[in-house]
Order: C-alpha cells, then structure tokens, then sequence
C-alpha cells in the first residue's frame, strides 16, 4: 500500500478528498493541513496552540501580568480577542518578541504576555516555530509517516512552515500542485515539485441587484434552476463571497424557505440554534437582570430541563402578564404573595421558583456556576466556550459571535463559503456576491495592538487581506470549470449608493436586475407566487384579500366593513354579558370595536417593557388607587367629610406608599426619576380631588372603588350593598356592573352623591352624554338608585382634580332616559348585523386601530364614516348628544 499524504486548506477541501479517496478505494490516503503535519512529525504529544487554549491562558494571565502601557486596557472586553489575534501573526510570521522587547513598550509588553501565556499552556502545546523545529529534528522519520506528500488547493503557506516544506521535500517527494493558481516567489529554487495546468475559460456573467437580500435571493434562484434543469448536481455549485458573515443571516432564513440543503463551509452562528438561543437567553438575564420578559423566555427554552424540573407545567400563569419584574424587591414582594391555589396542580411551587430567581441574581461573578446549574448538553459547551472566548462581563456579546460547525452535509449540497474556501475547494458553478468598492477586496486594518509604526503590516502580516482577496478572485475565475456569475448590490441595507469593485474592470458589462422581476424559475413556492399574481390569485385566500381590499375602497358599506348576518352568535354573546360603561361607550361609538373586544375577543398587545412615561390609562388608574386607599384610610380615622387637611395629605401620602410597593412588584414602572415625578403629580391631583368643597352630607360615609354588578371588591373595605346583585337598566336588555369612584351616603341613606374622577383637561363647556363618550355618571347614579331604592336623592358629577372643578349632572332620570333610547337603537343596530365603524375608529385612543387599513383616519374612515351613519340609522344619533 503507497501511503499519500495531502495537505489542503479548509474543512470542505478535507472533506472532498477524503470522499473522493472512499468512492475510489485508494487506501494509505490522509488529508492534513500543514500544522498537523508538522505536530505529526514532531511525535509525542506535541500539538499546535490552538485558538481556545490560548484565549483561556490570555483571559487566566491577564489579571497578574505587568504589561507596561497596556496595563490600562488589559482588562477590557475584547482585550483578549485582540491579544490572541495578535500573537497568531506574530508566531505565523516567525517575529522574536523577546529579541525584540527593547525597541518599544509595545514589544516588551507583549514579550511578557508571551511568556505568561507559554507559562500556563501545558507543555505539548508549542508555538508554530517551536513545533516546526521539533519537527525538522525527526525528518527521517517521514517516508514512514507520510508517503508522497501532495499539496493541493494552497496559494501561500505562513512564514513559519516554510523551512519545515524545504526540509521534507529532500526527504520525500513533495509535489505543489498549483494548477492554473499563481505560484508563491519563494518556491522559485525549491526542492519541490510544481504542477501546473492551463487555466479553466469558464462563462463569466455579471449581474447587478438591488441590495444584499436581493443578491441571496438571485442566488438561491439560479442554484435551484442549475439543479431542476439537470445542469448541475448541487455539489458543483458554491456561492461565496470575500465576508460572507455579512449575508449569512439572509441566507439562513432563505434557505429554510427554499429549501434547498445549503451548507455553512465557515460555520453558522451558534445563536441560530436552540442550544445557542438557550445560552444567549441566561447571559442576558445576568448581564442585564432578572426581568418577568427574560425569564419568560429562558423558561421557555429550558422547559422541564436544570431547575426548572421543579416547576409544574403551565407554572408562568402565576406571573402577573402587565408586570415587569425587573428588581428584586418586586420578585419579593410577588413570591410572598404566591398562595397554593395559585399554582396549576395546587401545591406550593414558590420555594422553587425563589432558588430559582435567587441563582439567577448571582450575576456576572458567578456565571460559570450559574451555567452549570441551568445548562446541558450543548448550551453548557456553548457557555463554557464563551466564557473562554471573553469577560463574563461582555458574555452576551461573546455568544452572539460565537459559531459552529453546519450539520448539513457539506459534499452534497450547494456550498455558501468564503471566497478563501472556494479557491482551494473549486466547484464547477460558482456565483461570487459582494463584489463592491468596499466588499473586496478588502481594505488592510493596522493590528489593534502593535500598530504599523510598531511592527509594520507588511511584516506582521504576510499576505495582506487585500491581496488575498485579489488572489482569491483570481483563482476562482481560473479554476471553474463552467460557470462564475459576478454579483453586486447596488446599495447597502441603508440604502446608500455602493461603488463597483475594481475587480470588475475587464469584465462582461453587469445585467441590472430588478428586485420585482419575474424569475425564470423561483427560489421558493413563496418566491413563485409572489412573482405570479396570476397564480397567487387563484388561492382562497388571495381572492378573500382581493375582494377585502376593493371593498374597502368601496363609497359603502359591505361585509368586509361589518355587515353581518342577523343575531349572530358571537353578538349575542357579547350583548348578553353584564356592560360596563366603557363597553357601552364603544358599543355607540365604535360598534366595530366593540364586535371585535367582547365577541372576538381581540385585545390590543400589552407590554411588559419598563416605559418612558406612563400614558392615560395608567395614570387614570394610579390616581384612582392612590384615592381608594387614601379614603379608606380616613374613613377608618372617622370619615373623609371630617377630617382635617393635614389628615387628608397624610392618608394620600400613606396611600401613595402602598399603591407604590404595589405597582413596582406588579407593572411596568417608568425610570426611577420620571416615576418619582409622576407620583409627585398624582400624590398632588389626589389631594386636589379630595379637598374639592362639595356640600357634606348628614353623617356622610364615603366609599370607593364600589362594586356591583357581580364585581368582585377590590379591598376588605365597607360596601353599602351587596355587589353581586343585579343591575339591569329597564327596556334596554342590558346588564350594568362595574366600580363607583367614590360614594358619599347620607346617614340615613337618604341622599347620596356619586363622583367620577377625570384625570384628564375640564372641558370647556358643560357634557352631558358627550356623543355616548361621558356614561358614568348617568350608569353609576341608576345603579345606585337601583340597589338603594327609588326614594333616594342623587347627585351624580364629574370631578376633575386638576382643573379642582366638579360638573353635576341634572335631572339624571331625565338623561338616564335619553341614553336607554340609545341603547336600544344600538342594541337593535348590532343585532340587525350592523357592526360597523364609529367616531372613534382609528382615533388615538383607539387600541385596536391597527387591525384598520393603514392610515385609517386618513383614507379609510373618511370614505366610509357617512355610509356608516346612514346605514346605523338610530343608532348614530347619540353621535350628535351633547
């Protein structure tokens, strides 16, 4: 058996010889690159340093290392990523630091580095010169090891190996086989053998796109046309680039949709994967802190893994959804409130789920014993290897650089590399990508630590990115054997204009392709219907969106606006069940919106997300808390009407303090400066509210936040009724529940008056209905007289602390008698199938006015708001109330 040995560069340049050698039967045949080679021959354990054992022995010296004038930045992220590159050129270039550590700071720093990082690696772990000198020691010892040695697809070989090359090639035959590719200048007078062949002429095309997506897209489209054509087998056919990290999220997105086996020859981004989303997941939590959100999502991906075993299925239900949990005061605060019936199986899960959130605060400094305790498999090997790469500190950012080897078969399927990987690995169809001014070649960057005035680059470095980018161009155009299409994007992702690489001067003038164009044969079933309305309309679901979007456009009312079938389910449902005054509100001002809120059940996204500021609702609803508690605290000390102004700013502040610890463990909470601010605001609006002069009542009692209904009591405090009765507003078929404001009660429960607080602006005249938006008053004075009897006297108002000002409702029957009219017009509207838009569709208090055409307020609801009206009949005319 003759034993032939090929050094190559690249894992897909190994892997085709090796296949090639198994479907042939050539046995004796191993595939190396050159750096094996040499820790081959150098026998025993020796072995390259390679790029993780360095970066844990830079990261392990860092701390106790004195490096003269890089002591400022030695502990920084990135620090050891640029230590480790820097010392990869220097050992690949043969530079003696240490000969040289007297000619500048820089030097001698790096000298020590050198020597600290040698100290710790264990001793069969040698530098590239080191191992090549081990090596030249043993060459006898070659014919048995490697046979004939071919080296094959290589352009340039480092410095450091060179000697190495020389002195086997008089121990064995060693033959470079160049091919059509230039021959490096220092081979001219070596005892290797260089094999040339005539270059390949293959069919060049250029063509220009739109953009980067654009280009991926063209490419998978003519990858699968070479393929369904019969052309080509998808092992001929690569798709490269200079970088191709700039296109490989395109491409891992694309080749799902197409799918097409495309193999990653450079690796795929570890967060592309569960294992790698797992690992990002738990360093943003420690680099950023427990949040409700982040949680959520490393309980997702961890689901009855590491600690959370402990949990039940369905466990999360017991987080409040609208509630940050961004501190660990607020996590406190919630597990003390966690009972046992809480829980999905009825057990008391909150010591777990405490161990658990009380890990995660461990942070940074204990990150590898936090992954050991959350992680397996492979996203503890992806932690464990972040951790290695860089500063637990900067550990989310060391994940999302982090890569993997590709699953996908590399030898046969369409290949996505590097243009380096290509020149060594040719294929017979080749499409490059990325051909601008900026894209390739290449521009040459000075090393971050010993810069050109230091080490110049031409020595540190000994084939420039430039140059290797031409090179590689150069190769590729000679070694494919059929087809190169040469792509450009016009411009960037932001749009800017891109310039045309040099490389393209002498070729085939570019074939501009537009981004809407109708391929010849699509990418994807997607890709197919998109560029064939034809065919796309021909789908149901097409004709439905056809037919919607041409009623929309339609001067009337149709189906796709709300019509509906006559007492449809859905609607009677939603007209059934117990009314409040906002849903009221809707029904007769947006009967579109109330079909979708209470018979669909569509609600508007809510975020968990700390904001900037806190909007109406939020506020209305903070100020309302402060005052509930606040009265109830001065009934307790004998009753709002009698207490004292000191008395009333105390309860707010005590009110204020409770709703404060309440709201930080339950919602998201602005900044901790705007919130200070807005509790300021509304400590001062609750004390306008509550020393607004009205009239006392006779042995007054004050209540609020009342339930009836069926409402459930929001606190333990006093309730004059029993809130699950009843309410039901007479000839109307409807249901009122809800909470009062405020309820003061005469002793003898013979006069009561009902307040409403308004966060917002006093209007400037007098409302009454306010066209079906202002309910409350008339709602909540009926329901009082309902479960108090017909013999009280109510006065029901509006109060709006900010404006100190109160608007009384008068002759409430009167009123609570025009708005039954209403609602039985509104009532007999919806059930007639009319669920149509209102005033205030697409408005800005709209929340669902994103289910609207877009600009809605602008297009939409101007066309079709009069052909509503006329088609709502009675219904509408409460549009019109004062």
């Amino acid at each position: 058996m003759q034993r032939q040995t090929y050094i190559v560069h690249g894992r897909l340049a190994s892997r085709e010889i090796r296949l090639d050698a198994a479907r042939n039967q050539h046995h004796g045949t191993q595939v190396m690159a050159f750096e094996q080679l040499a820790a081959r021959l150098a026998g025993g354990f020796a072995q390259l340093i390679d790029a993780d054992s360095l970066r844990d022995a830079i990261q392990r010296v860092l701390p106790e290392t004195d490096l003269g004038e890089l002591n400022t930045i030695k502990l920084l992220p990135g620090m050891v990523g640029a230590a480790a590159d820097t010392l990869h050129k220097v050992w690949r270039t043969g530079i003696d630091l240490s000969a040289r550590a007297a000619s500048h700071p820089r030097l001698a720093a790096m000298a020590t580095l050198e020597e600290a990082v040698l100290a710790v690696l264990p001793p069969a772990m040698l530098r590239p010169v080191d191992l090549a000198s081990h090596a030249m020691d043993r060459l006898q010892h070659a014919p048995a090891l490697f046979g004939e040695i071919h080296i094959q697809g290589i352009s340039e070989l480092s410095p450091c190996w060179r000697d190495l090359l020389f002195g086997l090639a008089k121990a064995v035959p060693v033959r470079w086989h160049a091919g059509p590719r230039s021959v490096p200048a220092w081979l001219d007078g070596s005892p290797v053998e260089i094999i040339r062949s005539a270059p390949n002429r293959p069919q060049i095309e250029a063509v220009s796109a739109a953009n980067g997506y654009h280009e991926a897209i063209e490419a998978l489209r003519w990858a699968r046309e070479l393929i369904a054509s019969g052309t080509a087998k998808p092992s001929e056919i690569a798709i490269a680039a200079a970088a191709p990290a700039v296109y490989d999220d395109e491409f891992m997105a694309l080749r799902a949709d197409a799918n097409i086996d495309l193999h990653f020859v450079h690796s795929i981004r570890v967060v592309t994967t569960r294992d790698g989303q797992t690992a990002a997941a738990l360093a943003d939590i420690l680099v950023r802190g427990v949040s409700q959100a982040r949680l959520r999502r490393l309980a997702t991906l961890l689901a009855g893994k590491g600690l959370f075993k402990a949990l039940p299925d369905g466990w999360q239900r017991v987080l409040p959804p609208d509630a940050p949990l961004s501190s660990a005061d607020a996590w406190t605060l919630l597990l003390g409130a966690l009972t046992p019936d809480r829980w999905p199986d009825g057990f008391d899960h909150a010591p777990a789920l405490r161990a658990i959130v009380d890990t995660l605060s461990g942070g940074i400094p204990q990150a590898e014993e936090i992954g050991r305790a959350f992680l397996s498999g492979g996203a503890l090997r992806i932690w464990r290897k972040a951790l290695l790469a860089g500063s637990p500190a900067a550990i989310d950012v060391t994940i999302d650089s982090l890569r993997q080897e590709d699953a996908c078969e590399a030898c046969v399927s369409v290949a996505w590399m590097p243009a380096s990987a290509l020149a060594a690995s040719p294929r017979k169809f080749v499409r490059l990508l990325g051909l601008t001014s900026t894209g390739w070649p290449r521009r040459i960057s000075e090393d971050r630590l010993l810069s050109d005035h230091i080490v110049p680059t031409s020595e540190l470095d000994s084939l420039p990115v430039t140059a290797a980018d031409r090179r590689d161009f150069e190769t590729i155009l000679c070694t494919t054997a059929a087809q190169v299409v040469l792509s450009r994007p016009r411009r960037d992702g932001e749009g800017r204009l891109l310039g045309k690489s040099p490389l393209l001067r002498g070729q085939p003038e570019a074939r501009y392709v537009r981004r809407n164009r109708r391929p010849v044969h699509a990418m994807s079933e997607t890709d197919r219907l998109v560029a064939r309305p034809a065919d796309f309309g021909a789908f149901a679901q097409a004709l439905s969106a056809t037919a919607c979007w041409q009623d929309w456009q339609r001067p009337t009312v149709t189906a796709h606006d709300g019509l509906v079938r006559g007492d449809h389910p859905a609607l009677l449902a939603a007209l059934e069940r117990p009314q409040s005054a906002s849903s009221l509100a809707k029904m007769l001002r947006n009967p579109l919106g109330f079909t979708w809120t209470y018979a669909l059940g569509i609600r508007a996204p809510e975020s968990a997300e700390e904001a900037l500021v806190l909007d109406a609702r939020q506020s209305g609803i903070l100020l309302h808390d402060t005052l509930d508690h606040a009265v109830r605290l001065l009934e307790g000390e004998g009753g709002l009407a009698r207490a004292r102004p000191d008395q009333v700013a105390a309860a707010i502040e005590a009110g204020a303090a409770t709703v404060t610890a309440r709201w930080q463990a339950e919602r998201a909470t602005p900044p901790l400066v705007v919130w200070r601010r807005t509790l300021e605001d509304a400590k001062q609006t609750a004390l306008n509210a509550l020393q607004h002069p009205e009239p006392p009542l006779a042995d007054q009692k004050s209540y609020t936040e009342v339930p009836f209904g069926g409402q459930a009591p929001k606190s333990d405090g006093a309730i004059p009724w029993d809130p699950a009765t009843p309410v039901a507003i007479a000839d109307t078929g409807f249901q009122i529940s809800g909470y009062i404001d405020r309820l003061d009660l005469s002793g003898d429960a013979a006069r009561a008056r009902v307040l409403d607080y308004k966060g917002g602006k006093l209007p400037p005249k007098p409302v009454v209905l306010q066209g079906g938006k202002e309910l409350q008053r008339c709602l909540y004075a009926y329901a009082v007289k309902a479960l108090l009897g017909d013999d009280i006297e109510i006065d029901a108002a509006l109060l709006y602390p900010r404006d100190t000002e109160a608007r009384h409702l008068d002759a409430p029957a009167d009123v609570l008698e025009e708005l039954a009219g209403h609602l039985r017009a509104a009532r007999a509207s919806l059930l007639a199938g009319r669920a149509l838009i209102g005033p205030d569709n697409g408005g800005d208090h709209d929340d669902l006015s994103f289910a609207l055409p877009a600009n809605a307020p602008n297009g939409y609801c101007l066309r079709k708001l009069e052909h509503a009206r006329v088609a709502l009949g009675d219904a509408a005319i409460v549009w019109e109330a004062i």
